[in-house]
């Protein structure tokens, strides 16, 4: 099971992880490890290069899959709200994936 925790400050989304597998088909054809990753992968992409916030990504994929995800403190309000929005669309995709295949992800 995929298990994701979102943690906020002050409204804003500060940090969140993701850890375990899916296991809902076989390596290289499991749709929701592919879709939570593929969104996952995209959001810290999006951060990086649309909105020019670095976050802190730490990853280990070989030992119960795992990825977390530190935003840093964005003092720039334009920047801010761009990381808003991706970061609410995140958590949106998330709460989607995880009501439509609930016995393989848990959103926190």
């Amino acid at each position: 099971m995929i298990k994701a925790k979102i943690i906020r400050n002050n409204n804003n989304i500060v940090k969140f992880e993701i850890r375990g597998h899916a296991d809902a088909g076989e390596y290289g054809s499991d749709i929701v490890c592919s879709a939570v990753s593929a969104l996952t992968i995209s959001i810290v992409n999006g951060l990086d290069l649309v909105v020019n916030v670095h976050p802190k990504v730490t990853s280990d994929d070989l030992n119960g899959g795992l990825m977390i995800v530190e935003i840093p403190a964005i003092v720039d309000h334009d920047k801010q709200i761009m990381a808003n929005a991706l970061l609410d669309t995140f958590e949106n995709g998330l709460k989607d994936i995880s009501h439509n295949y609930s016995d393989y992800v848990k959103l926190q």
